[in-house]
């Protein structure tokens, strides 16, 4: 298995924007917060979670068509663990990719919840994550012009399939963000 810099390297070469790179900084800090703190994940296995959230959208600027089925495949070509695969394939509805393991449900519930979480903070006065909570998020979520790509139901749906409370999900993605925050400009 590539290490976790190896992951960064990939995601670097193949993503040119720095707002994509981000994304992949924040599913990774959101991610990996749910395998420490939530799971007990430590050492390499926690890194390995930490890759598969940081590589969940890596392929996407260079064939957004076939995203991530192309990316799976260099992933595999890399030796990546199949359970990074799936994850990766699994991170969105639209490959029908079942999400059987754990990392593969973490990596899902994360990925749109972090997007939506940033959009909230960009509009804080300070635009800093101490001034988002659950509250905050929940509201701007029944604002259908706020961040309207976001699809509302994935983000309800990422809670169910971990079975965690749809408020405790919303404040661990804020706590693992929380972690990258300077990264993040947050």
């Amino acid at each position: 298995m590539p290490t976790r810099e190896d992951a960064w390297l990939l995601l670097c070469d193949w993503t040119k924007t720095d707002a994509l790179r981000r994304h992949g900084l924040a599913v990774e800090a959101a991610v990996a917060w749910y395998g420490a703190h939530k799971y007990g994940i430590t050492g390499d296995e926690l890194e390995v979670w930490r890759s598969a959230g940081l590589l969940h959208d890596f392929d996407y600027e260079r064939d957004p068509a076939n995203h991530p089925l192309g990316g799976a495949e260099e992933l595999r070509r890399r030796r990546y663990r199949d359970d990074v695969v799936e994850a990766i394939l699994g991170h969105g509805d639209h490959t029908g990719v079942p999400r059987t393991s754990l990392l593969a449900k973490v990596v899902y519930a994360c990925d749109e919840m972090t997007g939506f979480v940033i959009a909230v903070t960009y509009v804080r006065p300070n635009r800093s994550l101490d001034e988002v909570d659950v509250r905050s998020v929940v509201k701007k979520m029944k604002d259908k012009g706020f961040a309207r790509q976001v699809p509302r139901d994935q983000l309800e749906k990422g809670a169910t399939e971990l079975g965690v409370p749809f408020d405790e999900h919303v404040q661990n993605v804020i706590e693992g963000l929380k972690t990258i925050r300077g990264d993040l400009g947050l």
